[in-house]
């Protein structure tokens, strides 16, 4: 009678290789385009939060009105001399203030006591906006931070 076959056997190893499956196009069928410009971002705003961006927007042109208006993070901000000092976003209910620094903040803890922040944002809302005397603090502090 012949031997049965063992059943446990281990099969062959496959031989490796190299080579790469070609790579699948990435798609982001789901989601939107990202801005270009800030007119681009402020168009996906809701109506609502796009008035109280667009007054903190002016009164950013109007404490830097050098400043190159651009897209960082996903996000508008204000350039100057090459280097980011202030941005925002809208929130599910209001917007939010970025001065590009974890320093910013710290520095003026006494004057933006009142709003809700992270380490790097401040929170605001059409009813509280941010006053042009706190954003030219908040702006002039950023820009001395880059003197040091």
């Amino acid at each position: 009678m012949p031997a049965k076959p063992k059943t446990n056997a281990r099969l062959p190893a496959k031989p490796k290789t190299n080579a790469r499956l070609p790579a699948k196009p990435k798609t982001n069928a789901r989601l939107p385009a990202k801005p270009k410009t800030i007119d681009e971002y402020m168009r996906t705003v809701p109506a609502d939060r796009r008035e109280a961006l667009e007054k903190l927007r002016a009164t950013i042109k109007a404490i830097v009105p050098g400043a190159e208006e651009c897209i960082s993070y996903a996000m508008p901000a204000f350039r100057v001399d090459g280097r980011v000092v202030a941005g925002f976003l809208a929130t599910s209910k209001g917007g939010s203030y970025y001065p590009f620094s974890g320093r910013t903040l710290t520095t003026l803890a006494a004057d933006v006591a009142g709003y809700g922040q992270t380490k790097g944002a401040l929170h605001f809302d059409a009813k509280r906006p941010l006053s042009k005397a706190l954003v030219q603090k908040l702006i002039k502090a950023r820009l001395a931070e880059g003197e040091r």
